[in-house]
């Protein structure tokens, strides 16, 4: 059934998940599907990981790059990291008391091998199938953790601020992680509460303005009490996604996540390409007074992707 542009403005423009409340956090069922697509034979994924990914959020996918790409996109991700200081521009956040890189968002804008990674089959092409629908880059970003002091991301749905601060209607959308070093269970490696999907945790406290100055290097709005993650925990269960270097995780918007301190020697450091459907296009933010800057939510640049075939090349 085709839908007019008008009616699915009207749709989007309908709060479906009221958040950041003034006075309590509120816990509702999820409106909207996991998985989106029907399984076929022409899905790009099977039919054993499909239900994974609806029943638990999460997907994790090994062994699809070569070795060469790998090299060619570890290499590129060092020398982003490694820009000196006087020359990072806004997007690049740093530790909270260092000067040690801890995100460089807008990753397709900084490297063409990223925007060709972030077009690639592998990763749009599954976003598709798991969406139903054509796909944009939200955002983009490479998150590092480096050796003995690589600082943890707290508990979260990406979903949640993406619907209250970037004004996203729905959860349609699906974070790709690529891992560029292998990540261990000990190395602050994505952690997963499979099946929390299925709940939207409306958090308790309004949204200051220019909220993103802090909570990019250490979030506290728009997070979970702790009694709720202890209650998610017990129910569902933790799980870590680990892997070695090569390792694509892809991830529900809704799907509670965080990770530890990194005080091991080893970096940890993976690529995140955010995934939209183009029919879940932002609107003004439901919960925040202005929306955030367009190099962590894209607002302007909607292009449908065209998922590519072919090898990773230096180019």
């Amino acid at each position: 059934m085709n839908i007019s542009h008008d009616t699915l403005q009207h749709f989007n423009a309908v709060d479906a998940y009221p958040t950041r409340l003034p006075d309590r956090e509120q816990i509702t069922p999820r409106r909207d599907p996991v998985l989106w697509s029907d399984w076929s034979e022409a899905a790009p994924i099977s039919r054993d990981e499909a239900e994974h990914y609806r029943e638990n959020g999460y997907l994790v996918r090994r062994d699809m790059f070569s070795s060469d790409e790998l090299e060619l996109l570890v290499d590129t991700a060092k020398r982003l990291r490694d820009t000196d200081a006087d020359k990072r521009p806004a997007d690049f956040v740093t530790e909270p008391n260092s000067d040690d890189v801890r995100t460089v968002f807008r990753l397709d804008e900084h490297s063409p091998l990223f925007a060709r990674l972030a077009a690639d089959t592998r990763l749009a092409g599954v976003a598709e199938f798991l969406l139903n629908d054509r796909v944009y880059l939200h955002q983009s970003r490479l998150n590092y953790k480096p050796g003995f002091k690589g600082k943890e991301f707290y508990w979260h749905s990406d979903f949640e601020t993406w619907h209250a601060e970037d004004g996203l209607p729905r959860m349609r959308a699906v974070s790709a992680s690529v891992l560029l070093t292998d990540n261990s269970s000990t190395n602050g490696p994505l952690m997963l509460i499979p099946g929390s999907q299925g709940e939207f945790i409306a958090c308790l406290g309004e949204t200051p303005d220019d909220n993103h100055e802090s909570s990019l290097k250490a979030q506290e709005v728009g997070v979970p009490q702790p009694d709720t993650i202890t209650r998610f925990a017990q129910h569902f269960g933790l799980d870590t996604a680990t892997g070695p270097t090569g390792t694509v995780v892809f991830f529900d918007c809704n799907t509670l996540h965080g990770s530890n301190g990194n005080i091991t020697p080893d970096p940890r450091s993976n690529a995140f390409f955010v995934f939209n459907a183009v029919t879940n296009r932002p609107v003004s933010p439901f919960a925040a007074s202005k929306p955030r800057p367009q190099w962590l939510a894209n607002r302007e640049l909607i292009q449908p992707i065209d998922p590519i075939a072919g090898r990773l090349t230096r180019g």
